[in-house]
């Protein structure tokens, strides 16, 4: 999905960010205003927008306040005037993802909307729930690995304790960090996100601790960074295991003195920020491959909060899939129902996607279904093919040991969730050992072993 939303008042500005986007290979919609916007944002699937501040009915600030609460995972990109720079700094604090002063480069635009859509494409793995989708802690669960994580929530909220939460991609790793926030003394100061995998390794110190005018070309004027925008309240690091190790040791000094200094600046700024921080790798592993400072990884993990994969609470699958059935009944004006063969099914999948893949399967389901119910013949033919349902062994005549069928079974699923990271990161090899936590040559290794390298 490479759909850019512009909203500006002006035709000219308009036309001129249609023509420049376009020429990157991006599908360009545009719209004079907010109003205009959240009409095409309802019958669109836009992965990134891109809007001026000042507009009439509804101006850029008002639009931010819509998305953030009905797209959550679509990124903001606000385009400001060097005197309305003020404005621009409180939208990133109320959940703008970036901004850009006029007049432009077009190089320092572009490079926003490429870290806003790889940004975007990170979000949609993991699951962000809007306001007005809550449960407790915004969190749906009934398994008792997830009430030990609500009992760590009240326990750490009211504190300044830095966290590390560790889990596999579209477990919900930032609904927790937003829990943690709102249910903090900092919840009225910004809670800060920003995706590390996201950020190019020669950008990622002047995302965090930002810049001075005239620090590097392109910079024509002072940007604060992500730690200044979240100055008394709380910066979440999300995929911090993927921060270059030359921009640990700053990092770390940051956590330790909560000081630094912008790139290409002097002076010493002072900040007061509650840190949470997620990985979906193995950080401890990461430390024995001298991939990650190992006192930047005792910094980090003081407590540390592990979420377990959908395959091991199940009992969480059943509330989960009538929530998304309400949620996309209500979204696309259906009332279609799960059948009892479907449940089962999804009881006994290993959804190496986690709560995301049951998200976007069950919105497929309800968007294609014929009839009111949803049945076997509705379930995609490539979820039957894959093979990544868990069959019970059938025991009749059976000749080999227990440990074997439990061998034998283990190595299927792992052979089926390999299969689907590298089937998510279009091949790369690289990527996909990320996304899964393990070296490249580790992953190399179990390719070979399940014939998988071609």
């Amino acid at each position: 999905m490479k759909r850019i939303l512009v909203v500006d008042d002006e035709l000219n500005m308009r036309l001129v960010l249609k023509a420049m986007l376009g020429k990157e290979g991006y599908e360009v919609a545009t719209a004079s205003d907010g109003l205009e916007a959240l009409d095409i944002l309802k019958n669109s699937n836009i992965a990134v927008i891109v809007t001026d501040l000042k507009m009439p009915r509804l101006d850029g600030m008002g639009l931010l306040e819509k998305v953030a609460g009905i797209y959550p995972s679509t990124p903001v990109i606000i385009i400001t005037a060097h005197g309305t720079i003020d404005t621009a700094v409180d939208a990133l604090k109320k959940g703008a993802f970036d901004y850009i002063t006029k007049p432009f480069e077009q190089d320092d635009l572009k490079n926003i909307v490429n870290k806003a859509f790889r940004t975007r494409i990170l979000n949609d793995d993991e699951v962000i729930l809007s306001p007005d989708e809550t449960d407790r802690y915004d969190i749906i669960s009934c398994s008792a690995s997830m009430d030990k994580i609500f009992d760590t929530i009240s326990r750490v909220a009211p504190t300044a304790t830095t966290i590390l939460i560790t889990g596999e991609t579209g477990t919900g790793k930032e609904l927790i960090a937003s829990a943690i926030h709102r249910n903090s003394p900092r919840r009225n100061s910004p809670f800060i996100k920003i995706n590390c995998a996201a950020i190019s390794e020669n950008l990622i110190e002047s995302e965090l601790f930002g810049y001075e005018r005239g620090a590097f070309t392109g910079a024509v004027s002072r940007k604060p960074g992500r730690f200044e925008l979240a100055h008394k309240g709380t910066l979440f690091l999300d995929e911090v295991g993927d921060i270059p190790i030359e921009m640990q040791a700053k990092l770390l000094r940051v956590i330790q003195d909560q000081e630094f200094e912008r790139v290409g600046g002097l002076r010493t700024i002072k900040v007061d920020v509650r840190l949470i921080t997620a990985t979906n790798r193995d950080l401890l592993q990461e430390v024995k491959e001298r991939r990650f400072r190992d006192d930047l990884y005792y910094r980090l993990n003081v407590v540390p909060i592990h979420v377990s994969p959908l395959r091991e609470r199940k009992e969480d699958i059943e509330p989960l899939t009538d929530y998304f059935v309400d949620k996309f009944n209500k979204k696309l004006n259906r009332g279609i129902k799960i059948d009892s063969q479907i449940r089962n099914l999804f009881l006994d999948y290993i959804w190496p996607g986690n709560i995301r893949e049951l998200e976007n399967l069950i919105e497929r389901l309800v968007l294609m279904a014929t009839g009111d119910t949803v049945t076997l013949e509705d379930i995609p033919p490539e979820l039957k093919a894959r093979g990544g349902a868990i069959s019970t062994p059938r025991l009749e005549g059976q000749k080999k040991s227990f440990k074997e069928i439990i061998k034998n079974k283990t190595g299927e699923i792992e052979r089926q969730i390999i299969i689907k990271s590298l089937e998510e990161c279009n091949g790369n090899v690289t990527k996909a050992a990320m996304r899964l936590g393990l070296s490249r040559r580790g992953l190399h290794l179990k390719m070979t072993k399940y014939n998988l390298r071609k």
